[in-house]
């Protein structure tokens, strides 16, 4: 087995493969950029290394200096965990080529399988059922958009090198293909570094099913069940569960052996996905993922095993722990991807300080951040997976919900409301859904319920205590002055808050009383009070947490700003003019010059931020005035980055 094992990846991966090097005993050593030098990875592995700045192609996706700080450091092994280079075979073959284990299969099977088109031909001549599609190797325009015609509308264009819903775009007729096809290949050229792409017939009502293989280098593989991966949005799954329900024991053993076929046609070693597109008692191959998934821990909680251990183990050339007759399933596991982003802004994603972060002790946490800790613009938006397993799915739903009810998060905006609505969707509990459920289901995006009457009591009397502790007591306890309850002589005593939640303006009037405060607001008075982290609201008792102004209620964050009502309204920063950009990101493509003529919807610059792609359109037609930043710029949130001429 290894002494030393360096990890060239970050965040929960990173961390994940931490805790099992360790109780094998073998040291760990952790790579990061510059913005990642007070990460949790960091922290936690035995020694770590900094390889570069911030943007991924400078730092986590340099071969080169990986390379290096494997040798320098002494490491035997390098695990690629996933995303970045884990399925790059030129990277298994550098690792190699310096003596180092690669902990994955061998590149061959990467290239085999890592390239979309390649692994639909093996999977055609292996008689495994397919898509209809376009696999070839010419990549032009003219080819791809008459094999779209041919296949029928919609169609998928998907990235042929990757994977994780990166370069994807659902085309629905001719007209759009070529916008399309540029998009897909700008993510995938930016996200693997490869722009080539197949296309597809797009199944409008199909789940998502994948099987777990694993193979040792001794000519034994194995498949470890199923996986349903059906709920997703913008082509990335955010909850995944095991096993896949409604399966019958036929279909599973159909499955597993395709997998297993698919595996040992490419000579596989290590872990790896085979994905499935299904559809009633018919399934046919999407892909293979030739590393570990992010999902995987549903499937070590369903069969008790450790697959980091396993891939640290074959990868040293033992053979499987395990043999097919030896794998059985024991019960239902759930997991929910928590995501710094924004549901009700097409899930854009989320960056900035998280200033408090709470997760749930009730189930396995695999997270690679703390509260303190930044989400960056420049890697992927995940906060957190969460995990539970029980005896059966509706005991795992129970659990699942239980533990987001613990959860809590303050600084970013996050899919924590949506998860909840998801896992407590009718639909969703009777199993009734498919790859589109988020989209045929827009109740479960309506996140804006009624504001808490507890929340605006929480958030009142926070203010009064920050109002309280700006003043300085007088030594005399018996003092008036001393109190802060704005007691008037000969007169009734009190002070007015004001707050705002989202666009609603909130004047609450607040007299004290012996115990605590009167709250009227909306012509209905409350009494109120807040003692060691919980609140008092008339007869009712319940724990709070309050970050600033930010109420955690019930596991949902609900956040007020104070505001001073004699200021005049705030105007918009924006006018129909202007294009700003949402988030912070880098610009990949800027579509428009001074001086061009533009129409509404016509997209002028598009971002890249958090390993995706945000197109900024014109609101109107009109004449572009000025344009802020070129292709490769950094812009902040809020910036102007076309402006157009003002109309009349």
């Amino acid at each position: 087995m290894f002494r030393k094992l360096l990890i060239a990846n970050r965040g929960e991966i990173a961390c994940r493969i931490i805790r099992t090097a360790r109780r094998m005993g073998i040291a760990t050593v952790a790579v990061y950029s510059d913005a990642d030098a007070n990460a949790l990875h960091v922290a936690l592995a035995d020694e770590a290394w900094c390889i570069g700045p911030a943007a991924p192609r400078e730092s986590y996706l340099r071969i080169d200096g990986l390379i290096d700080v494997a040798r320098r450091c002494g490491a035997q092994a390098v695990h690629p965990g996933y995303g970045f280079l884990a399925e790059n075979a030129d990277f298994a073959e550098a690792c190699a080529a310096a003596g180092l284990a690669f902990v994955g299969p061998p590149a061959s099977a990467i290239r085999a399988m890592g390239g979309k088109s390649q692994a639909k031909a093996l999977m055609q001549q292996a008689g495994v059922p397919l898509v209809p599609g376009y696999h070839g190797a010419a990549q032009d325009l003219p080819t791809l958009q008459a094999a779209a015609a041919e296949i029928g509308y919609p169609v998928l264009i998907k990235a042929s090198a990757g994977g994780g819903g990166k370069g994807m775009r659902i085309v629905e007729s001719d007209a759009v293909f070529p916008a399309g096809l540029a998009a897909a290949q700008r993510e995938a050229r930016s996200s693997f570094g490869d722009d080539r792409v197949l296309v597809e017939r797009y199944l409008t009502r199909p789940r998502h099913i994948e099987i777990q293989v694993f193979a040792d280098s001794h000519g034994n593989t194995v498949h470890l069940f199923e996986r349903d991966c059906s709920i997703q949005r913008r082509h990335q799954k955010i909850i995944e569960e095991a096993p896949a329900p409604g399966m019958r024991p036929e279909m599973r053993a159909a499955m597993g052996q395709a997998a297993i076929a698919a595996a040992q046609a490419v000579g596989y070693v290590g872990a790896g996905t085979v994905e499935f597109i299904v559809e009633g008692d018919s399934f046919a191959f999407m892909e293979m993922n030739t590393r570990l998934q992010v999902e995987h821990p549903v499937t070590e909680m369903i069969t008790g095993l450790d697959l980091v251990e396993w891939q640290l183990r074959v990868a040293a050339g033992e053979p499987l722990p395990l043999q097919q007759a030896d794998l059985t399933i024991n019960g239902h596991a759930l997991e929910i991807r928590l995501c710094a982003e924004d549901p009700a802004r097409d899930f854009l994603p989320s960056v900035g300080l998280i200033r408090h972060l709470r997760l749930p002790d009730s189930a396995r946490v695999d997270a690679g951040v703390r509260a303190g800790d930044r989400i960056s613009p420049d890697y992927d938006p995940m906060i957190a997976k969460i995990i539970v397993h029980g005896a059966d799915r509706a005991a795992a739903l129970r659990q699942m919900s239980a533990a987001l009810a613990q959860t809590e998060v303050v600084g970013v905006q996050t899919n924590l409301a949506l998860l909840r609505a998801i896992l407590g969707h009718a639909d969703f509990a009777a199993a009734d859904f498919d790859t589109g459920f988020i989209g045929r289901h827009p109740d479960v995006l309506a996140l804006h319920h009624a504001l808490p009457q507890a929340a605006i009591a929480a958030a009142t009397l926070t203010v009064l205590a920050q109002r309280a502790a700006a003043n300085l007591v007088p030594t005399d306890p018996t003092s008036p002055w001393g109190g802060h309850t704005a007691w008037r002589m000969n007169l009734q005593g009190g002070q007015t808050v004001h707050l705002r939640h989202a666009d609603r303006p909130l004047a609450i009037r607040a007299e004290a009383t012996g115990t605590g405060w009167s709250l009227s607001w909306d012509g209905a008075t409350h009494h109120a009070a807040l003692h060691d982290g919980r609140l008092t609201l008339n007869d009712t008792t319940r724990p709070v947490t309050l970050a600033d102004l930010t109420v955690l209620l019930d596991g949902a964050a609900i956040a007020f700003d104070e505001i001073d009502p004699l200021l005049p309204p705030h105007a918009e920063a924006a006018g129909g003019g202007k294009v700003i950009a949402p988030i912070p990101g880098r610009l990949a493509s800027v579509l428009v010059a001074p001086g061009d003529s533009v129409t509404a919807g016509q997209v002028l610059v598009v971002m890249e931020a958090m390993k995706m792609e945000i197109s900024l359109s014109a609101s109107r037609d009109g004449t572009v005035a000025s344009v802020h930043g070129a292709v490769g710029d950094m812009v902040g949130e809020g910036t102007e980055v076309v402006v157009l001429e003002e109309e009349g």
